[in-house]
């Protein structure tokens, strides 16, 4: 089922894909041709400090919504939302186009799609089954359910701490109480890019290197001058905790950085499965990442809109 049917004025663009796939650079570019806003939909680039590990954009200015929160400040899609609505309503006024951008489906899902958040205390009787099914079938079924249902909480969860799967799964299936933004009648568009997976491991391998080289680990020693809570929000963005055991001497350099990869690569797969259940979602190949093929993807998308 597509939006409903909006023939002239401003677009609403969302550009998706896996972490390392090259969103921003195809945002970016759609921006210069349309001069249109660009808004940041990942859930960790908006905290200040937190730069390398969460790969945020050269040209972070161009951007709304990038470090603009504490790395001890909770922040999440319901505050997003609110964010989002006003600066939707200025550049309808302008009639100017918005590109959203970043790897935090649920963000872009709820500005497109609608939003309930959770509110009030959870379902006891969810919680009673939750537990039961936990202690008869073990954890790894509970993990199992909330990887299907949403792959991007799960990737922000401890899999491993039983409680807090299972505080995710009550937030999941409790329901509540739907978000209600005013968003105004732009011309709405999703757009997935699709990268080829064995090219994409290799993509963020090569990367992971590019971002220790770039003074990520120093990045992560600046955070612990300045006593950042390992219990921060923020902290829970991939490779931080790595790191730090790493500075700390728990690990070595080798196992702290192959753990590093292994849970990008491990998110990058969570962002494909969500982007396959994604409704009104278009694919765009990228075949590469060079200049022509970052230009490819640019015309694809300017083809299906036009």
């Amino acid at each position: 089922m597509g939006y409903k049917e909006v023939v002239s004025g401003p677009k609403l663009v969302a550009v998706m894909g896996p972490t390392g796939s090259g969103k921003s650079a195809v945002a970016e570019r759609l921006a210069d041709k349309w001069g249109a806003v660009l808004v940041n939909a990942d859930a960790f680039q908006v905290y200040q400090g937190f730069d390398i590990g969460t790969n945020k954009p050269e040209n972070r200015e161009r951007y709304e919504l990038i470090d603009i929160c504490e790395a001890e400040e909770q922040f999440g899609v319901g505050e997003w939302l609110r964010r989002v609505e006003g600066m939707l309503q200025t550049a309808w006024d302008a009639q100017q186009d918005v590109i959203v951008v970043g790897g935090t489906g649920l963000y872009i899902r709820a500005l497109f799609e609608g939003y309930a958040e959770m509110s009030g205390p959870p379902d006891p009787e969810l919680r009673q089954e939750l537990m039961r099914r936990e202690a008869e079938e073990g954890l790894g079924k509970l993990v199992e359910q909330l990887e299907a249902v949403d792959p991007e909480m799960a990737g922000r969860v401890d899999l491993r701490n039983g409680v807090r799967v299972r505080r995710a799964l009550e937030k999941v299936l409790g329901g509540g109480e739907r978000i209600q933004i005013e968003v105004p009648d732009f011309r709405k568009f999703k757009f997935g890019l699709d990268v080829e997976v064995e090219a994409l491991r290799q993509r963020l391998e090569k990367r992971l290197l590019e971002m220790v080289d770039g003074g990520w680990i120093e990045e992560v020693r600046k955070l612990n001058d300045i006593n950042v809570s390992e219990n921060a929000p923020a902290m829970r963005a991939i490779g931080y905790h790595s790191w730090r055991c790493y500075l700390s001497g728990a690990t070595t350099f080798d196992e702290a950085f192959a753990e590093v990869l292994k849970l990008t690569v491990q998110y990058a797969k969570r962002q494909r499965t969500w982007m396959r259940r994604e409704p009104n979602l278009k694919m765009i190949a990228l075949q590469s990442w060079d200049e022509a093929g970052i230009e490819a993807a640019v015309s694809a998308i300017r083809t299906s809109i036009d």
